[in-house]
């Protein structure tokens, strides 16, 4: 059986091929017969797939994280594409390649540890290179390291999604140090090769992506912070106030505490950490969000529901040619004609008092800005 992907599938497309199931969910329809939901994915992306006859039968040759093949035919419901499955049998797990199911970094594993390898060579700090060694000489470790997804949802969600993401704030670190003198430059490197490990025990990977029950309980900034107290105690002499540093750089990587962090930065490599790991994090989600459009001839992506908007695609680069009539606004105007601008009454050209937000309205969208709680009051900042 061909292998057909999640990307390639067409409206009233007859088909059959392999998926992973993410998710599975019994349901009765309002005639009072059962049906199954399914979630099923590979690596180009997730679609939807539905079972409405022998639904008790079927469900009994699969559960979730099995691969499945099945004969289905594509249609679009409400806007949504998904698949009516009319036959399904269980795959075993030999008789597939798990690359065809989970997505991968673009970046080859093994440029990426070559990079890995140069920066902990560049560690000058005894104290902080002996706990890059305890934790990149640890085998077991680096195994579940390389291949890490960075988050489920948001960001890298892809096998070594999390080193390519550490990486990358590493780089960034290092373009940050010439700007600013007196920065601790091991310390800033170091918490961006540590501030997510703890997710190589939050998730799981080896099949779809999920939380472990340790990541739900406890959660990778915790998790995190244990891991480097552990080899922190194996380090003879390891400088105290060294590793309260770097251990507060992973509690406060996150910035604010509705964004799941134990602590704000208070210090000004926490505060880089943060910003740095926010922005490739940001680029990324972006980036991925549009590439999942490639066939869409809109300039503008669909709506990003946890951005809370719409991206423009285009960024005027050498060669693109700017059309102002091919495109309207993303919910799908059309472009207004050019209307003669009227001077305001003397008694309109004021600007109205800004008006207070309503607290849903601050939180709604994504910004970064640890400080902006801080405007207009006088607060202990260590009293917290």
């Amino acid at each position: 059986m061909n292998k057909v992907y999640v990307s390639s599938i067409k409206d009233r497309d007859q088909l059959e091929s392999v998926f992973l199931v993410k998710d599975k969910i019994m349901a009765m329809a309002k005639n009072g017969k059962p049906y199954m939901t399914l979630k099923l994915m590979d690596k180009t992306g997730e679609i939807e797939g539905r079972v409405w006859d022998n639904v008790d039968e079927l469900s009994a040759i699969f559960d979730r994280d099995d691969f499945i093949a099945i004969r289905c035919k594509a249609s679009v419901y409400l806007g949504k594409m998904q698949l009516v499955i009319s036959e399904l049998l269980r795959v075993p797990d030999d008789r597939v390649q798990l690359a065809d199911f989970l997505p991968e970094s673009d970046r080859p594993v093994a440029e990426m540890e070559q990079e890995l390898a140069a920066l902990l060579a560049s560690f000058t700090d005894p104290h902080l290179k002996a706990l890059m060694d305890a934790f990149f000489g640890d085998a077991e470790l680096m195994a579940l390291y390389r291949i890490a997804p960075a988050a489920k949802g948001m960001h890298h969600v892809y096998l070594g999604g999390l080193l390519e993401h550490s990486l990358a704030v590493a780089r960034l670190v290092d373009t940050i140090i010439p700007l600013y003198g007196g920065l601790n430059r091991d310390l800033l490197v170091a918490g961006a090769l540590l501030h997510d490990v703890g997710k190589v025990r939050e998730m799981t990977y080896q099949r779809s992506f999920d939380y472990t029950d340790e990541g739900k309980l406890l959660g990778h900034i915790t998790i995190g912070v244990e891991m480097v107290q552990e080899r922190i105690a194996s380090i003879p002499g390891f400088p105290v106030e060294l590793g309260m540093l770097l251990k507060h750089m992973l509690l406060s990587h996150h910035g604010q505490y509705e964004y799941g962090s134990p602590k704000r930065p208070k210090t000004v490599e926490a505060t880089i950490l943060n910003y740095l790991d926010d922005l490739d994090s940001k680029i990324n989600g972006i980036r991925t969000h549009i590439r999942k459009e490639a066939e869409s001839q809109s300039r503008w992506s669909s709506y990003h529901r946890l951005y809370d908007r719409y991206f423009f695609k285009e960024n005027y680069c050498p060669g693109e040619e700017y059309d102002e009539a091919t495109e309207a606004e993303a919910e799908g105007a059309s472009p207004a004609p050019p209307v003669q601008q009227q001077p305001a009454p003397p008694e309109q050209t004021a600007s109205p008092a800004p008006q207070p937000l309503r607290e849903e309205q601050k939180k709604k969208g994504f910004h970064n800005n640890p400080f902006e709680q801080l405007q207009g009051k006088n607060l202990d900042l260590f009293n917290q």
